[in-house]
């Protein structure tokens, strides 16, 4: 892109008042972003009133050093593009949602792969690749951090690349899933591409550049603002034939997500959790809206019309089988195998998988505290059971 068209966008971006409803008129209208800058006073209020005309007519501040930035960003490695509305680098799947970026900061090591694939109905992004979008609670409990990681590695295995907004929480776990089944995943951020927001995921954010892609529709510099993150949402579902949703509270931009899915025509999934949980309520909540309810990572791949190898399981357990039984060999039922090291079947079903504490743990076991601590502490340090902020546990299941 040649500097002067990128600043005309940059321009058309941070005019005041000038949202992308209006933009995409306007481009419509004169058919360039270089030709709106180019209209007299008159012509511009024929189209809107005489803010917009100020608006368009005025160059906004720091522009230019805007430019500056953005030109050096780009030249810095051909690990970054910037797609705008219209061109080929563009993806096509999000020029089917209410309301598309004017432009796409996109970083990451694919677009290496990228610079020779030729658009038709699938997105170069992934060459025709199948996207998912996992998303959930940046709070989530151990076993909702745990099903993000295997869900998502188990999709990645399968091919299926993993959209998710590498926040704190299930986005993060599902980015880190993905990766280690050796996939592509997106991460669709809140900031400019220049910043990484939570800090804490600095190292992933590097990861993910070099084995998939991060996309931004917000200029360089931009700070993690509060109102960006629900924004970027639609991109999320947008970009994704499905929506997975692994924990979500009742108020969650998760439910946004899931929302915008839905309106766009997408699946939406949801994985049960506790009654007793709050980070469960908004995928019951899904559920009973008509949200599909799913227990392992194949039931979303045949959803999907996934068709996996019989060779290659990808959650690790039989197609019929639910994710938490996989490797939970010590049910009450006396077929299901060995105890887990030094728990019995009695224990662990008294044990459940809702948080539980010390003390109703003591009254459901009648063990005395000395015991029942050793056990729990045996069962911690196998990766069975999670001890949790209060004194409170929880029953992890592994695949």
């Amino acid at each position: 892109m040649e500097s002067a068209e990128l600043k005309a966008w940059l321009r058309l971006t941070l005019a005041p008042g000038v949202g992308n409803g209006t933009a995409r008129k306007l481009l419509a209208t004169f058919g360039s972003v270089q030709a709106i800058f180019e209209q007299s006073a008159a012509t511009l209020k024929e189209l809107g009133t005489a803010k917009l005309s100020q608006a368009i007519a005025a160059q906004p501040a720091g522009l230019d050093a805007l430019l500056k930035t953005t030109e050096d960003w780009l030249a810095a490695g051909s690990d970054r593009q910037i797609a705008v509305l219209g061109n080929t680098q563009y993806p096509p799947e999000l020029l089917n949602i209410e309301d598309p970026p004017l432009m796409l900061y996109m970083l990451g090591t694919q677009l290496n792969r990228l610079q020779d694939a030729a658009y038709s109905t699938a997105s170069a992004f992934t060459q025709g690749q199948l996207m998912l979008a996992m998303v959930g609670s940046r709070n989530p409990t151990p076993q909702g951090e745990v099903s993000a990681r295997q869900f998502a590695k188990a999709f990645a295995e399968a091919g299926v690349c993993v959209v998710s907004g590498m926040a704190l929480g299930v986005d993060g776990a599902a980015h880190e899933g993905a990766l280690q089944g050796g996939g592509n995943t997106i991460a669709v951020v809140g900031t400019g591409l220049d910043r990484v927001y939570p800090k804490k995921h600095l190292d992933l954010a590097h990861r993910i550049a070099q084995q998939g892609l991060i996309i931004s529709e917000f200029p360089l510099g931009t700070p993690p603002l509060t109102a960006n993150f629900p924004k970027r949402n639609r991109i999320i579902s947008g970009l994704s034939q499905g929506v997975l949703v692994v924990e979500a509270a009742l108020k969650s931009g998760s439910l946004i997500t899931a929302r915008l899915a839905n309106e766009q025509g997408k699946d939406v999934f949801a994985i049960p959790g506790s009654i007793h949980s709050p980070q469960s309520r908004g995928c019951h909540a899904l559920i009973k809206q008509g949200a599909k309810l799913v227990e392992t990572a194949q039931d979303v791949l045949e959803e999907l019309r996934i068709q996996v190898p019989t060779a290659h399981n990808p959650t690790g357990s039989s197609s019929d089988e639910p994710l938490h039984s996989s490797d939970d060999v010590y049910e009450d039922d006396e077929d299901e195998g060995a105890s887990p090291p030094q728990a019995d079947n009695s224990f662990m079903a008294a044990l459940g998988y809702d948080v539980v504490s010390l003390d109703a743990l003591q009254a459901r076991t009648g063990m005395a505290t000395p015991a029942l601590q050793a056990q729990l502490l045996g069962l911690e340090l196998d990766g069975h059971v999670m001890r949790l902020p209060g004194g409170l546990f929880q029953r992890v299941s592994r695949t």
